[in-house]
C-alpha cells in the first residue's frame, strides 16, 4: 500500500489525477486502485488481513496503470478509497454500490446504513472520482483533442471455486473500435490466453465508468482486466504495462475515427464473445 493517504473523511484527496495535461489520446482510470480505509471506518468489521484481498481493491492494477500513463504521457484518474467503502465502478442504484457481501465475505460495517451514511460515502469517493473523469474528458474535448477512455483492473485466478484461465480480459459492449484491435494484438502473443468479455462482461454491471463517461460522448473505450497473479510483483507489473503500452502506441486503426454506430454488430444485448 502507498504511504500518502487521505487521513479522514474531511480530506479532499480521495481521488488523484496524474498528468491532467497529458498529450496521449488515452485517458486511463483505475477504479479500484486502493485498499485504504479512512480511520472513521475502522476495518468495517473485517480482520485486518482481509483488506489485502481482492475484495478490497484490484491488486497490481495501479502500478500497471501508472507505468502506462507515464510511458504514454497519458492522464490517469485513480481512486484512493477502498471499494469496500463504495464501489466507484457501479451505478448509484446498484445493490453492490456499498457491498454488504463481497465475493463470499460478509462486510459487517456495510449493513444497515442510513440514507445519510450512504450519501456521505457517495460524496466521499464516488462523486469526486466521476467529477474528475468528466472534467478531464470535457476539457480535452473542448480543446479538440482525440480521447479514448480505458479502465485498468485486475481479477482473481479463482473465483468462488472456479479457476479462470485467462491471463488478460478485454471487456467491451457493442462499440468495438478500441476492443477489436486490442484483442487482435493480444491474440498474436504466444502463451497469452485472452478473455473476450471474460471474466466479466457489461451484463455483470462492471462497465459503469465507461458507460457513464465514454458512451454518451461517443468515445472509443475498453476495460482491461489482468489476472492478479500476473501482476503481483514489480516484474509482472512492468511486463504487462510495457506490453500494453506497446499495443496502445500501435493502435491507429481507421475504425477509431468512425462512429460506434457505423461498425458491424452481432446483436443486442452483448453476446458473451462478440469479437472472437
Amino acid at each position: 500500500m502507498e504511504t500518502a493517504r487521505p487521513v479522514s473523511l474531511a480530506s479532499p484527496e480521495t481521488v488523484r489525477v496524474t498528468n491532467p495535461g497529458g498529450s496521449s489520446p488515452f485517458v486511463l482510470t483505475c477504479d479500484h486502485a486502493s485498499n485504504f480505509l479512512p480511520p472513521e471506518f475502522g476495518t468495517l468489521g473485517l480482520a485486518a488481513g482481509e483488506l489485502s484481498r481482492h475484495i478490497a481493491w484490484d491488486p497490481g492494477a495501479l502500478p500497471v496503470a501508472r507505468r502506462m500513463a507515464e510511458a504514454l504521457d497519458a492522464t490517469l484518474v485513480e481512486t484512493r478509497i477502498s471499494r469496500l467503502v463504495i464501489d466507484c465502478n457501479r451505478p448509484l442504484d446498484a445493490p453492490d454500490l456499498v457491498p454488504p457481501v463481497s465475493e463470499t465475505t460478509a462486510i459487517p460495517g456495510n449493513t444497515g446504513l442510513s440514507e445519510k451514511q450512504r450519501a456521505a460515502r457517495i460524496a466521499l469517493s464516488w462523486q469526486p472520482f466521476h467529477d474528475a473523469v468528466a472534467s478531464i474528458i470535457d476539457k480535452r474535448l473542448a480543446r479538440g483533442l482525440e480521447t479514448r477512455l480505458v479502465s485498468i483492473h485486475s481479477f482473481t485466478p479463482v473465483y468462488k471455486g472456479m479457476s479462470r484461465p485467462w491471463h488478460i480480459g478485454i471487456i467491451h459492449d457493442e462499440d468495438r473500435r478500441l476492443a477489436a484491435p486490442l484483442v487482435a494484438a493480444l491474440q498474436r502473443l504466444a502463451g497469452v490466453t485472452v478473455g473476450i468479455n471474460e471474466p466479466y462482461s457489461p451484463a455483470d454491471r462492471v462497465y459503469f465508468t465507461l458507460e457513464r463517461h465514454a458512451r454518451p460522448r461517443g468515445l472509443p473505450c475498453a476495460m482491461i482486466e489482468i489476472r492478479n497473479d500476473e501482476i503481483s510483483d514489480e516484474a509482472g507489473q512492468r511486463k504487462w504495462a510495457d506490453l500494453l503500452t506497446g499495443i496502445f502506441v500501435g493502435i491507429h486503426t481507421p475504425e477509431l475515427l468512425m462512429s460506434p454506430d457505423s461498425l458491424p454488430r452481432r446483436g443486442r444485448p452483448i453476446p458473451a464473445h462478440p469479437i472472437r
